[in-house]
């Protein structure tokens, strides 16, 4: 919650939500990864897995994404991988 925070606030609410999801994303992935240590349940450790694979695949978008918002206008948004999420490839 610290690091998600900790991000400071541009004005700009897409920047600022890709700032901020980044450090949410990586404490999900790192409590998973607990999980897969010290968890005994099966289908517990199954959703870690799954959290693992694809919030690691979200955290790389949502870096590549705020690079790029950063960097100022983007000339070609559709340009720019879609994120699967759990809504899966357009």
């Amino acid at each position: 919650m610290h690091d998600m925070h900790a991000a400071s606030a541009t004005g700009d609410p897409d920047q600022d939500f890709l700032a901020m999801m980044i450090p949410h994303h990586e404490g999900a992935v790192e409590m998973a990864r607990l999980v897969l240590i010290y968890g005994r349940d099966p289908l517990t450790r199954r959703l870690a897995e799954d959290i693992i694979a694809s919030q690691t695949v979200e955290i790389e978008g949502m870096q590549k994404r705020l690079a790029i918002l950063r960097r100022g206008s983007d000339p070609n948004p559709g340009g720019f991988p879609a994120l699967g999420g759990t809504r899966g490839m357009p």
